[in-house]
C-alpha cells in the first residue's frame, strides 16, 4: 500500500496548442531549470516549448526529425538531448534548436540481427544505435543511452561523446533486457533502466554493474527523479491477448498508470483507471517529467497505441498539479 501518499489533480486545458498545430503522439516531455516544458512530438512540429502556465513559447526541429521521435532530456547546462529511433541517432541541441552534437550514424542502424518488427527477440547485442529510446545525464556529465527497439543495451558516453562501454544482452535475467525503454540517473550516480517488456526497473552502478531491481511496476516506459530523490514512472497498458515476459499471457487488461516511489522504491501514490479517455487517466503513457514545484507532466503516444484499439478522443498530454 502507498505510504506518505501524495495527491495530484489534473489541470485540464493546460496546454495552449497554437492554431494549426496537432500532435497525435507526444513521445516525450522534459522540464528545464526555468520550468519551461519541452514536448517531443511525432508530427510537423517535433519540439514544442511552453512556459509553466502552458503558454506556447516556440517550436523547432521542423523537417529535422522522423515521425519516430522517442525521448527528450534536458542536461544540467540546459541543452536538449533528443532521441529519434527512426534515424538511429541521439542529437544535442541548444534550447532554441541549434544542433550541437550527433551521436550515431544517421539512418544507419547497428547490426543486431533485428528484423524491424520484433523488439522482444533481438538476436544479438550491438553497438550504438539500433532504434535508441532515451537519454540520462549522470552526475559527472556522462551520457547513458537506452538502445531498445532494435537492440538490448545501455551505452555510456563521455560528456564529449566518446563511447566508454555498453552492457546488456537479450533476456530476463539480471542485467538482461527486453526493450530498455526509459532511463534516468539518480543523484548518487546509479542508473535506473525501464526494462519495459520484463515489467521491471533495473538498477545499475555508474559502470553498469547490476545492483537490484524494482518489480512493482508495469511496462515502465520512462522514469525521472525530483530533487528529493522521488522517482516518477509512466507505465503502459497491458491489453488482453498480449504477453508479458514476466507474467505471461494477459487475460484481463491492466490499465495505464503513473506511479511515484520514494528513493528506496516504496510506493507513494499511483493512479489511472480503465477509462482511457477520462481526464486524469491514460491511453498510452510514454514519457514523464516533474517541475520544481512537484507538478507532473505525462506524454502519451495515443495514435500509435490507443487509436488502433478503438479509443478515439484520447488525450496525448496532461499536467498534474501537486495538491499535498
Amino acid at each position: 500500500m502507498p505510504t506518505n501518499a501524495r495527491t495530484y489533480e489534473v489541470v485540464e486545458g493546460w496546454e495552449q496548442l497554437p492554431s494549426g498545430y496537432v500532435h497525435r503522439d507526444v513521445a516525450g516531455v522534459a522540464v528545464d531549470g526555468e520550468d519551461r516544458v519541452f514536448l517531443i512530438c511525432r508530427g510537423d512540429h517535433p519540439v514544442i516549448v511552453y512556459d509553466r502556465k502552458g503558454n506556447f513559447l516556440s517550436s523547432w526541429g521542423e523537417g529535422e526529425f522522423t515521425y519516430r521521435t522517442h525521448g527528450i532530456t534536458i542536461g544540467p547546462d540546459g541543452t536538449v538531448f533528443c532521441t529519434d529511433d527512426g534515424n538511429h541517432t541521439v542529437r544535442q541541441f541548444t534550447p532554441a534548436g541549434k544542433l550541437l552534437t550527433t551521436l550515431g550514424t544517421m539512418n544507419t542502424p547497428s547490426d543486431t540481427g533485428y528484423d524491424g518488427k520484433d523488439s522482444i527477440n533481438i538476436p544479438r547485442p550491438g553497438g550504438p544505435f539500433n532504434r535508441p529510446t532515451n537519454v540520462a545525464v549522470g552526475p559527472n556529465g556522462d551520457l547513458y543511452i537506452s538502445d531498445g527497439y532494435g537492440n538490448c543495451r545501455v551505452h555510456r558516453f563521455s560528456p564529449t561523446g566518446q563511447l566508454k562501454r555498453s552492457w546488456g544482452v537479450p533476456g530476463k535475467a539480471p542485467g538482461q533486457f527486453h526493450l530498455p525503454h526509459g532511463i534516468a540517473a539518480a543523484a548518487d550516480g546509479r542508473i535506473f533502466v525501464c526494462d519495459r517488456e520484463n515489467d521491471r526497473i533495473q538498477i545499475f552502478s555508474p559502470d553498469g554493474e547490476y545492483l537490484t531491481e524494482w518489480t512493482d511496476t508495469q511496462r515502465p516506459t520512462h522514469i525521472v527523479f525530483d530533487g528529493q530523490g522521488r522517482a516518477y514512472v509512466s507505465e503502459l497498458w497491458w491489453h488482453k491477448g498480449q504477453t508479458s515476459q514476466r507474467h505471461g499471457p494477459i487475460t484481463e487488461a491492466r490499465y495505464g498508470r503513473v506511479s511515484v516511489f520514494d528513493k528506496d522504491g516504496r510506493l507513494l501514490t499511483r493512479w489511472g483507471t480503465p477509462d482511457a479517455t477520462a481526464a486524469g487517466s491514460f491511453a498510452a503513457p510514454h514519457g514523464i517529467a516533474v517541475d520544481s514545484r512537484g507538478d507532473i507532466y505525462v506524454s502519451e503516444v495515443t495514435h500509435t497505441f490507443a487509436i488502433s484499439r478503438g479509443l478515439p478522443g484520447s488525450h496525448t498530454f496532461q499536467k498534474f498539479a501537486l495538491k499535498s
